[in-house]
């Protein structure tokens, strides 16, 4: 044969092997790589994990370990792991999944309605990375309180409950620092002078605003209920308010799981400073998380002259006021009658 018909034979040969060699590794990169049944599903790889970790997590997903293996490497991947949470869709390529692996996607945090710090790391602990102990001793650290104005008491304050974007490996005390700043950014020049209208600090107004939304779950109640608790105040009177003892009766007991559902006159008689019924003035924090709308109640509350109020046997869900004593007991009557009806007893 000749020289020449020789390498083109040759040459041809080289061409077409590359071209195999090209399409398989084409294959191998770029062809479907996913196992799952699911349109989207999300991983989640832990602060500080190596690649031998990744593929742990990624195996019941990936239909060729070995092609995914090779991608990462080609891609330094395996040497440059990302923590977070990350989104794969079924049908992704070894490229496209390492690309998603990269790409860390924030989401929506939300909590309400916590009546204490632990309650309220369980709720977030969920959601990140974080876990609820690590949680709680960031909220508590005494530099961070002392930095910011806060006492372990009051700093249930700091949380307006909303809906915050984060990702999900944020560390406890990024999540703490985040929630401080959005707790300054809510406290506008126009709301602090809101609050000193009513003789009241930023964290008097989380105090009496936790115990107008434990008072009344109607939203447009809650300027007349905060209207109340202020004539109150600035009367001289003792706030008298039942929630505040149903959370000293629990705060004592160590046990918030306790359902009370009617206050007894033994219940009045529970020493703690959360009892204001005993106690003059606001208690030493919130006696549970205040949404938006109670804070705004006391901020912006009803103008009357109510100082009494008592939950309605007519309307229910809402409440009856009234202005005098004697108006007041005639509402009682109703209402004790109504409860003892129903056998509810505590």
């Amino acid at each position: 044969m000749k020289p020449k018909k020789l390498l083109i034979i040759l040459s041809l040969v080289i061409v077409v092997a590359a071209s195999v060699y090209g399409y398989t590794l084409y294959r191998k990169i770029f062809a479907p790589n996913t196992s799952f049944d699911q349109k989207e599903l999300y991983v989640y790889i832990p602060t500080n994990a190596d690649f031998s970790q990744v593929t742990a997590i990624m195996s019941p997903l990936i239909q060729d370990m070995d092609r995914f293996k090779m991608v990462a490497e080609k891609k330094k991947y395996d040497r440059n792991v990302k923590p977070g949470k990350f989104l794969i869709k079924k049908g992704m390529s070894s490229n496209d999944i390492i690309n998603s692996l990269r790409q860390n996607v924030h989401f929506d945090l939300t909590f309400n309605n916590q009546e204490r710090l632990e309650d309220l790391a369980g709720r977030v602990s969920k959601q990140i990375e974080a876990d609820s102990l690590s949680l709680l001793n960031a909220f508590r650290d005494k530099k961070f309180l002392a930095d910011n104005g806060f006492t372990e008491d009051n700093v249930l304050s700091m949380f307006i409950p909303n809906s915050y974007e984060f990702f999900w490996n944020v560390s406890a005390e990024k999540f703490r620092d985040r929630m401080a700043k959005e707790y300054r950014k809510f406290w506008t020049p126009e709301r602090i002078a809101l609050a000193e209208k009513q003789n009241l600090t930023p964290l008097q107004v989380s105090a009496l605003a936790s115990i107008v939304h434990k008072e009344t779950v109607k939203k447009d109640e809650r300027p007349r209920v905060a209207g109340v608790y202020l004539n109150r105040l600035n009367s001289g009177m003792k706030l008298e308010a039942d929630p505040t003892v149903i959370y000293a009766v629990k705060k004592n007991a160590n046990d918030f799981s306790l359902v009370i559902k009617r206050v007894l006159n033994k219940d009045l008689l529970t020493n703690s400073p959360y009892n204001t019924y005993m106690y003059e003035g606001l208690p030493p924090g919130p006696i549970a998380m205040p949404d938006i709308t109670a804070l705004e109640a006391v901020l912006n509350p009803e103008q009357h002259d109510y100082i009494y109020f008592c939950a309605s046997v007519t309307n229910f869900g809402y409440h009856e006021f009234a202005v005098t004593p004697a108006q007041h007991e005639a509402n009682r009557r109703k209402y004790v009658a109504w409860i003892s009806s129903q056998g509810i007893k505590r």
